[in-house]
């Protein structure tokens, strides 16, 4: 027996669960009360880092489940890709020396851009209009 009768229903369910583990990461630990500012340097890092790593594989089981495994190794680039940045960046911060503000800006915003459901959203919906094209 399947679990998922077709590729929209396994996408959605690994959309529902990217915007759970992306809410969780942010109802407590990127709220506006600080209380972040309360974990060590390591530990704040190690959080965003599981929190990153674990939206990559919901997406990698629910996406590399389809019919199309290109979404796949498009999933694979880019998270790699952002994840191998913002950890040369992490070590660099730990080991050398503290990095500028804007480095650390940047890091947070690669590491929005792989949390967020919207670039899951996304390849969905570019999946869709190629499927669209080609049966034209």
């Amino acid at each position: 027996m399947k679990l998922y009768k077709s590729d929209s229903v396994r996408f959605i369910s690994g959309l529902i669960f990217i915007v759970i583990i992306y809410s969780w990461n942010y109802l407590y630990f990127m709220n506006d009360e600080g209380s972040w500012m309360s974990y060590s340097r390591i530990a704040f890092h190690l959080i965003r880092f599981g929190v990153t790593v674990a939206v990559y594989f919901v997406g990698t089981y629910h996406l590399g489940k389809l019919k199309d495994s290109w979404m796949s190794s498009l999933w694979h680039l880019v998270h790699v890709t952002g994840l191998i940045i913002i950890t040369s960046l992490g070590l660099f911060d730990w080991f050398i020396m503290e990095i500028s503000r804007n480095l650390k800006e940047f890091a947070h915003t690669i590491q929005e851009i792989l949390i967020s459901p919207v670039l899951y959203v996304a390849m969905g919906l570019l999946n869709r209009s190629l499927k669209k094209d080609s049966k034209v």
